[in-house]
């Protein structure tokens, strides 16, 4: 069990002091929203306010930040160096206001997560659980997004964490703890290859129709090149996008789907499904599941606080078992 920690039960996190120019928050409003009246809607403030705060930023720089476009506005290359720059100092800002409410004793603090969404069934959840118990006075925010967008909006500093699979190493992120899962056919429990210990994707697409992820899923990079290495055509009956999706379409009995155990726990539990490890070559095939934060910036201590707890559940699980 987590240690309780004696703080208050507020529910928000007071707002970060603004200690930089306002320019600065009102550049990072606009490229989160894409808008300077969304922006302004968002700040509470006027459009007139931000557009001012814009035209005088862009006149300091001597350089345009945004292509003005129809639908919307858009970084140029000078907005992209700022927006990093910006990212930086807001974030820095936030853990330091963090650090002072901790010294205060006030135990506030908002933390934003993003993870697939196989990791909000069940991983997630029970990660905020342990974390809400120990630690009251915090609030959290979670969000769920596709394989390709997680690491970029880590990046852009649209949450404090991320949990993904398979993340190739960027400079951006930095991996706090990680565990390697098996990617398995999943199948009916009456299915022919349901009692086996491991199965090859041969025998899985001469048993049945395949249900293969869609580009959103980080396996579908791992799944590809594992079919053209056996030397067979990746023959899919059905796509997914959604590890629900792919788990009620295997129990409705048309066919077999490749995940990792997480998001499908409850119906491996009820015997419903099973998960056969894919044997590949002769050896298993893994994917790799870690939580990342931002590089080049230290966590708000509310934020090092969830990081610590989501490390240790990874950590206490042996592949597999999540």
């Amino acid at each position: 069990m987590p240690v309780r920690h004696q703080l208050p039960r507020e529910t928000m996190a007071p707002p970060v002091p603004r200690i930089h120019a306002p320019a600065l928050q009102y550049f990072d409003a606009v490229r989160r929203a894409g808008s300077i009246r969304e922006a302004a809607r968002r700040l509470n403030i006027a459009s007139s306010a931000v557009n001012r705060q814009i035209l005088k930023l862009e006149e300091e720089l001597g350089a345009p930040l945004f292509d003005r476009l129809p639908a919307g506005l858009r970084l140029t290359p000078a907005g992209e160096v700022l927006a990093g720059h910006v990212v930086t100092v807001l974030r820095d800002l936030e853990r330091a206001a963090s650090e002072l409410d901790a010294l205060r004793g006030l135990g506030a603090g908002h933390v934003e997560i993003i993870a697939p969404e196989g990791a909000c069934h069940r991983l997630l959840p029970a990660a905020l659980r342990a974390l809400h118990a120990g630690f009251p006075g915090l609030s959290f925010g979670a969000g769920i997004a596709g394989a390709a967008e997680i690491p970029r909006r880590l990046a852009e500093g649209e949450a404090h964490l991320a949990l993904a699979f398979e993340v190739r190493r960027q400079a951006e992120l930095r991996e706090i703890a990680a565990v390697r899962l098996r990617l398995g056919a999943v199948m009916r429990a009456d299915a022919p290859l349901a009692g086996r210990q491991s199965v090859t994707l041969a025998e899985c697409q001469e048993q049945a129709p395949l249900i293969l992820p869609k580009a959103n899923f980080a396996n579908r990079d791992q799944l590809h090149p594992l079919f053209a290495e056996a030397r067979l055509r990746a023959r899919a009956a059905f796509e997914a996008g959604s590890v629900e999706l792919m788990r009620q379409m295997v129990a409705a009995g048309l066919g077999i789907a490749f995940l990792t155990p997480i998001g499908i726990e409850a119906a491996l539990e009820a015997g419903e499904l099973v998960h056969v490890p894919l044997r590949h070559r002769g050896g298993p095939v893994l994917s790799r599941f870690g939580l990342y934060a931002r590089a080049g910036t230290a966590l708000p201590v509310a934020a090092g606080a969830a990081a610590a707890q989501i490390a240790a559940l990874l950590r206490g699980h042996a592949p597999g078992e999540l």
